[in-house]
């Protein structure tokens, strides 16, 4: 009996700490998934807060072009009706045509942000494959140079003499980039230069992106990222964000410097896959 005794004893200071252990741990991680849960319902709140401020504005729009227009179409029909001249019937018809023009350029507005919205909610999983860093930005220097050339901006790029091989997503990787590109355009209203060069650092590829345009004031940097947080008055506010979703999401960084008056540079790190 006092051998089963102690057994027990000794048994006990064994269990226990491993049953402690294993309560901490339990602990430890619904503690980290109320975390999570509670900042996702914060990005949530800020996130339909800004998209019902970005739908505010194109609905108001619509709805005084709308009014004006059923206004200009009751004017026509009261000059008809008294035979009015063919001029003046010509010119209300012109006026509502370009009112009409504006509720269409809003209405396409308002799907542009409803798309940003999904595409930076959705929570789509990457299809990752091996995939060289360079001939990427080479592929999307190719694809946006022609716009920029309409911009007055040229574009220079200088690769790493050796492949980066990350394993990414090739389509969404595309859409990261392209959104710096199209930032850097905005920037850059009367042109400028546009500059893309990639290395490696350690076990990163590196990607940096700079320009030579108008530049981002101190007080404003941190925000950048934020969700619906943008300087332009036409600016979805989601495509920096959106960027920077991208890039966390394949364990990856980016990160800004800026002058204002200067120009700004968005510095990715993505991991290399080593075989």
């Amino acid at each position: 009996m006092q051998h089963f005794a102690v057994g027990f004893v000794v048994a006990l200071f064994t269990v226990v700490p491993v049953i402690a252990a294993y309560l901490r741990k339990r602990v430890s991680k619904i503690e980290k998934s109320r975390n999570d849960y509670l900042e996702s319902l914060e990005e949530l709140s800020k996130l339909t807060g800004g998209l019902a401020h970005e739908i505010k504005n194109p609905l108001s729009t619509i709805k005084v072009n709308l009014k004006l227009i059923g206004e200009d179409i009751a004017r026509l029909e009261r000059d008809n009706s008294f035979s009015a001249s063919v001029s003046a019937a010509a010119s209300g018809s012109a006026r509502a045509s370009r009112k009409i023009a504006v509720v269409q350029k809003e209405t396409d507005r308002l799907e542009q942000i409803l798309e940003g919205f999904l595409r930076y909610i959705d929570r789509t999983e990457l299809h990752l494959t091996p995939l060289d860093i360079n001939v990427l930005i080479g592929d999307m220097v190719d694809f946006f140079s022609p716009q920029a050339h309409t911009s007055f901006i040229t574009v220079r790029h200088a690769l790493h003499n050796e492949p980066l091989v990350c394993k990414s997503d090739a389509n969404m990787l595309k859409q990261a980039i392209l959104n710096l590109f199209i930032n850097a355009q905005q920037a850059m209203s009367k042109g400028g230069e546009l500059m893309i060069r990639t290395e490696r650092q350690k076990h990163d590829a590196v990607i940096r992106i700079s320009d030579t345009g108008s530049g981002i004031a101190g007080d404003r940097l941190p925000h950048i990222f934020d969700a619906y947080y943008s300087s332009r008055p036409r600016g979805s506010g989601l495509g920096l964000p959106t960027t920077k979703k991208i890039i966390a999401a394949h364990n990856g960084s980016i990160t800004v410097e800026s002058d204002l008056g200067k120009g700004t540079s968005f510095t990715i790190r993505l991991p290399l896959h080593l075989a």
